[in-house]
């Protein structure tokens, strides 16, 4: 088979999967997170298997043991968090109107400080801001009713995800096996280390940002709850769990920090220095510890194109999209890298005297290596 028709059943096969995801969107849920969370735990059922368990018991502890922990914390956070979460959407309105109380007793200073003309636009600009944050907070219950209407949604997930997750770690060597065994023999070397590639690529969207989802959101809850800010709690949360767009939980969290400590601190000044410290400070703790010891440059992928793909995915898929759109970017930069370098390789980019000088070059490298 040529070159040219592989490449051809290569892409037909990825149109094939795409229309295949958007036609099955409706009900991808649960079988996406479920695979996720298979392939988070699947090193911890084959540790368990090394320690002599049988593969079903070992997938049952794990899975129990972890359900068992989800559980409980939801149930020990979830009044204090949904309570935290609902009080902030009922104050939000009071507070865009508190804002702006403030920026009216600011104005002589502002006038002073930008001029009559800058000022107004400056006033204009502000109230333009928070009649679109009142009209946001106005159909956000609407929104939520919405949500609230798929309900039986929400319920199939919570039941079908732990079943997935389940069969698929009971068969996960199983299916690899499978998967190896369809692979063209001619190059399965090379589709394996493309693989290998694409697995550590995975590790770094699923184990590693993971983990600094999770840390990000216990550090701000914890640290916004200690100083005292109103719905320091939710806050936190909110800010950590949408760390999975770049900038968006810190613009997020900053953003509804520094609202709130100017209405419930104001005029100690120094409060609201703290709030934004302590979005600033992790920011650098993140960006130069935490993120490089987790994920390091295992994703390799520029945050421009990873907010193209969630927007992109999201538009297509919905909710899924937005699950699905880091690992698959994750996956589209390794073949990506891998088309690059094939082509730097090809006579295409080295014509016909560079590509017969590289082929010496191997030829001198091969005599060599045949030499006593």
């Amino acid at each position: 088979m040529t070159l040219r028709n592989q490449v051809l059943i290569w892409i037909a096969f990825l149109v094939v999967l795409v229309l295949l995801l958007w036609l099955f969107r409706g009900i991808l849920l649960p079988f996406v997170v479920g695979a996720a969370l298979a392939y988070l735990l699947n090193p911890l059922v084959n540790t368990l298997q090394r320690w002599h368990f049988n593969r079903g018991w070992a997938t049952a502890v794990v899975l129990f043991s972890v359900i068992t922990i989800f559980v409980g914390m939801f149930l020990v956070f979830l009044p204090m968090v949904g309570q935290q979460i609902i009080g902030l959407l009922q104050r939000l309105p009071r507070y865009v109107s508190d804002l702006q109380e403030l920026i009216t007793e600011w104005s002589p200073s502002v006038n002073e400080w930008l001029g009559p003309e800058r000022a107004a636009q400056f006033q204009t600009s502000i109230n333009d801001l928070a009649g679109q944050a009142l009209g946001f907070i106005a159909t956000l219950p609407a929104e939520l009713v919405n949500i609230g209407y798929t309900g039986a949604a929400v319920i199939g997930v919570t039941l079908l995800t732990p079943v997935v997750a389940f069969y698929l770690l009971l068969d996960w060597e199983g299916m690899v096996r499978g998967l190896q065994g369809l692979l063209p023999r001619e190059h399965k070397p090379e589709i394996n280390r493309i693989l290998d590639d694409i697995d550590k690529s995975m590790a770094g969207v699923i184990r590693g940002q993971g983990g600094v989802l999770l840390i990000d959101a216990a550090y701000y809850a914890t640290a916004l709850s200690l100083l005292g800010l109103n719905f320091g709690l939710a806050v936190g949360l909110i800010s950590g769990l949408l760390s999975f767009v770049p900038f968006m939980g810190f613009a997020v969290g900053f953003a509804l920090s520094i609202g709130i400590a100017l209405v419930q601190f104001w005029p100690n000044y120094w409060m609201v220095v703290a709030v934004a410290a302590i979005f600033m400070g992790w920011q650098f703790v993140e960006g130069n510890i935490l993120y490089p010891k987790l994920v390091g440059s295992s994703i390799n992928i520029n945050p421009v194109w990873l907010m193209f793909a969630l927007l992109a995915f999201g538009a297509l898929f919905g909710f899924v999209g937005l699950l699905l759109a880091v690992p698959l970017a994750a996956i589209v930069g390794v073949l990506v890298r891998y088309g690059v370098a094939k082509y730097k390789s090809s006579s295409l980019y080295l014509g016909l005297n560079g590509n017969a000088l590289l082929t010496g070059r191997h030829g001198e490298t091969d005599d060599v290596a045949r030499a006593p």
